[in-house]
């Protein structure tokens, strides 16, 4: 019997020291806390600005495209001799693709030949054009000796008439041979642009890179045939310089009379979480787009990318900046709403406020309303007191305040908090902890468990 009888006081004990902690634990949670939530006075910088969404573009983009028609044989090599494809970096004059040139070849053989023989052409119009001239100088000199003799018994008047016609048709076909030459080198002109143009066709059979830059975008495959016709079928896109960036931002017509070139800008990608790029307003668009009524001008930020980190066409978050305040006492928005009830108020206040709050006058319940819009409430035990302040610029979170008795760190009141939350701040330490399931989770179950059947 001994034996059960220490362990039954063993137990009595040790469920003694359990209830006496647990009274103690409640008793100084209800004695030191209260349900007031609160939020501290910070010293901080605050920002105003205009939020807005916008896309990272590269600065300069080429679109090269094909001149002619053909089928793609293959691609060139980059810089790094790797075949060209998305991301390769390239040269200004890098061979991008070959296009099959066997028909534009064909063209400047075909050019080439009208040629050479046009340069023939002018040629035998030369050699006609001397043949005529010798013989312009025998009916010269033939028509010299008629006019001597004359008409006579020794020269008859057909003759005479026959050195005389003969001599006008020699200088007119001197004339006509010297147009031969003028029209056989006509034609080897016109015979020289047919080839440029052929050999400057073929050259567009290879597609070479107009800059230096990076390949965004290939946009065609090996044995894929392009057709140029009214518009250049676009091969490849190649932007100039990845270095530097813009963010093209569509800016609400109500905030675009506040940016300005040069202002500066703040944004952040969902690539990089937690961190933050810096721009300025390189320029406004002037031309303005309409969607469901709602107008917006495009703003270009001009934002540096030598670490390479902005890739093209990331969603960009601007936050576009107005003003900053540094080193300002700042305070939550709700400690300037939040309005105790009398029985929270430091009881030697309480009849101050009492009366301000039976007054009737219009005046003094304004004059009454606007101290309260610029009162936080301090934390004083169990009870709360006003301290008057001065409200500045808000950001729409936090407040510039001014005011005596104002410090970093100061406690403000924000708000009441709930039962369930201030239940949990005294309840049992040795009370069993379960874990709770979320209204999300309980409905994805249950919908799970609908589905399942």
């Amino acid at each position: 019997m001994k034996p059960k009888i220490k362990t039954i006081i063993a137990v009595l004990v040790v469920f003694g020291l359990i209830g006496a902690t647990v009274a103690w634990y409640q008793k100084s949670g209800a004695e030191d806390g209260n349900n007031f939530r609160t939020a501290q006075v910070t010293l901080g910088d605050l920002r105003l600005n205009i939020s807005a969404t916008g896309t990272v573009e590269p600065e300069e983009v080429i679109d090269v495209g094909a001149q002619v028609a053909g089928r793609i044989l293959s691609f060139g090599k980059d810089v790094n001799g790797k075949t060209v494809d998305y991301g390769s970096v390239v040269d200004e004059g890098t061979v991008l693709a070959r296009i099959d040139d066997s028909i534009y070849s064909a063209d400047e053989a075909s050019a080439e030949a009208q040629v050479q023989s046009a340069k023939a052409g002018i040629q035998r119009a030369q050699a006609d054009l001397n043949q005529m001239k010798a013989k312009l100088h025998q009916a010269e000199r033939d028509w010299q000796r008629a006019q001597k003799i004359g008409p006579s018994e020794a020269l008859s008047q057909a003759s005479y008439d026959a050195y005389k016609s003969n001599y006008e048709t020699a200088k007119a076909n001197v004339a006509v041979g010297e147009a031969a030459i003028l029209q056989a080198k006509a034609n080897l002109a016109q015979a020289q642009a047919e080839l440029q143009r052929a050999q400057r066709n073929l050259s567009y059979c290879t597609i070479k890179s107009p800059v230096k830059g990076v390949i965004i975008d290939r946009r065609v495959n090996i044995g894929q045939t392009v057709v140029a016709s009214l518009n250049a079928p676009s091969l490849f896109l190649i932007a100039k310089d990845l270095t530097r960036m813009q963010v093209w931002v569509a800016v609400n017509e109500a905030d675009i009379g506040k940016i300005y070139p040069g202002q500066p800008v703040r944004f952040t990608v969902d690539a990089f979480p937690g961190e933050t790029f810096t721009g300025s307003v390189g320029k406004v668009r002037l031309n303005a787009s309409m969607t469901q009524n709602v107008v917006t001008y495009t703003v270009e930020i001009i934002t540096s990318n030598s670490n390479g980190r902005l890739l093209p066409y990331l969603t960009a978050n601007v936050q576009f900046e107005l003003k900053h305040l540094s080193n300002v006492l700042l305070v939550p928005n709700l400690a300037l709403r939040w309005n105790p009830k009398t029985d929270q108020i430091e009881p030697s206040l309480r009849k101050a406020f009492e009366k301000s709050d039976a007054k009737t006058d219009r005046e003094t319940d304004r004059a009454f309303a606007g101290m309260r819009r610029s009162v936080v409430w301090a934390v004083q035990g169990q009870y709360v007191k006003p301290i008057p302040v001065t409200a500045g610029l808000s950001d729409g979170t936090m407040t510039e305040i001014q005011g005596q008795g104002l410090s970093a760190g100061l406690s403000v009141v924000t708000g009441i908090r709930d039962k369930e939350t201030a239940s949990s701040d005294t309840r049992n330490p040795f009370t069993p902890q379960f874990l709770r399931r979320s209204r999300t989770q309980e409905s994805g179950a249950s919908s799970g468990r609908n589905g399942a059947k």
